[in-house]
């Protein structure tokens, strides 16, 4: 819930007053003496949902914008009629707990920091998430998460094309811009650091790395994260809820990756760099989009009448330019997600090839045990190179035919050359 204090205008308090009533809305009037335009100061509580109507109401009373509005967060009032009202807020099921459009912006406003706090965070964010990719620690990648400032632009952004508010439009896209260019220079600047003083062990392979390689091809369910953060942080935005969990959700989709750009560059493995880049395009993209959709399905729209015309043209011009953008950079990770089948596909064919072989009788006492694929890191195309069977076996057994039959079942299985390698684990037979 809110309370609303408002001042006056000299000739409009009967009007204004007026206004309330209609609205069902009790309130409270103080005498305004500071002596200037002012004569009163109106103080009334109304349900969270409803402030956006009582302000509609105020200005259609006469209420100018150079009045001083303020609209605060109230724990509890007592009060029978305000029951009644806040009954009457929850029937109306589209109002929901969104927030006013004033608060909507205030609060995008203030979720987007200050320039040198934005600075100072994302790097500090972005090292310790190199830190924790090179130390293959999800903790440490996580908690670097947490300090990340990324989800007040990402929201301004949106918030200010659909009320028709430009600069904030524009400060939302600049810090977005400065961020990620932020965030893959100083997890390059500090990857270099690392490598060159032996921080890490040397001949580190980075994609040996479970938290990197994972970077280094994303699929489509990588777009579903970043879509799915865009809705939950435009959602915590208008409802007035905490945020600090939602602006995770945001990071994950953009720091690690950025991070990981960082490494590829300082590693030298440009499929490295370049997977993770189209990652993290996708996922501002995504994010914006995402944002923008569920602001203007909400109900958002400019103060004035005759700017909704203006929001809706720059919403569709916006949203036309993201959504291409991300059907191209989505041939990508398509092109992925269609390899990883097919890797699937293949990996299960050699399987079911080598029990075939195995479970015939001359190999009776042979047992499979493991099989290992090891794949050249294209940056979409990806076919195993050689595989490596591991066959148990009792003591002093020899299968001297075994090596050409699988070789023979699993050329026949793929349709590109596969390096085969068998290893025998000889296991003690207990009695």
């Amino acid at each position: 819930m809110r309370l609303v204090q408002a001042t006056v205008p000299t000739g409009k308090r009967e009007a204004v007053l007026d206004a309330l009533d209609e609205e069902g809305i009790d309130y409270v009037v103080s005498d305004e003496t500071s002596g200037r335009d002012y004569n009163a100061v109106v103080h009334f509580p109304i349900p969270t949902e409803g402030v956006e109507d009582a302000l509609e109401a105020l200005r259609s009373a006469g209420l100018s914008e150079d009045a001083y509005t303020v609209v605060l967060s109230a724990e509890t009032v007592v009060s029978r009629h305000f029951d009644d009202l806040e009954d009457r807020y929850s029937e109306e099921e589209e109002n929901g707990d969104k927030i006013a459009r004033e608060e909507l912006v205030a609060r995008a406003k203030e979720l987007a920091p200050s320039r040198p706090t934005y600075v100072v965070m994302t790097l500090v964010s972005t090292i310790i998430a190199t830190a924790g990719l090179l130390l293959d620690s999800p903790a440490t990648v996580v908690g670097s998460m947490v300090i990340a400032p990324l989800l007040g632009p990402a929201m301004s952004a949106s918030v200010g094309t659909v009320v028709d508010d430009e600069d904030l439009f524009r400060r939302g896209v600049y810090l977005q811009f400065v961020g990620v260019v932020l965030a893959v220079v100083g997890a390059a600047a500090f990857a270099f650091f690392v490598k060159y003083t032996n921080v890490v062990p040397p001949g580190l392979d980075v994609l040996t790395l479970s938290e990197v390689s994972e970077r280094l091809r994303p699929d489509f369910l990588s777009l579903v994260v970043a879509l799915g953060a865009g809705v939950a942080g435009v959602f915590s935005l208008m409802t007035g809820v905490s945020s600090a969990l939602v602006g995770v959700a945001i990071a994950v989709a953009l720091i690690p990756p950025a991070a990981s750009v960082g490494i590829g560059i300082a590693w030298g493995v440009p499929a490295l760099a370049v997977g993770s880049g189209v990652l993290v395009m996708v996922n501002v993209l995504s994010i914006n989009l995402a944002a923008l959709v569920v602001l203007w399905y909400s109900g958002y729209r400019p103060q004035r009448f005759f700017e909704v015309g203006q929001a809706r043209s720059a919403l569709l011009k916006r949203g036309a330019a993201l959504a291409v953008a991300i059907v191209v950079l989505s041939a990508f990770l398509g092109g992925v997600t269609y390899t990883s089948y097919q890797s699937a596909t293949e990996e299960q064919a050699i399987n079911d090839a080598v029990g075939d072989v195995l479970s015939q009788s001359e190999y009776g006492d042979a047992a499979l045990l493991d099989t290992n694929y090891e794949y050249e890191q294209g940056l979409i195309q990806r076919e195993p190179q050689r595989v490596v069977v591991t066959v148990g076996a009792p003591p002093g057994a020899d299968y001297p035919g075994l090596y050409d039959a699988l070789d023979e079942r699993v050329s026949a299985t793929t349709d590109h050359d596969v390096e085969l390698e068998v290893r025998y684990v000889y296991r003690q037979q207990s009695g």
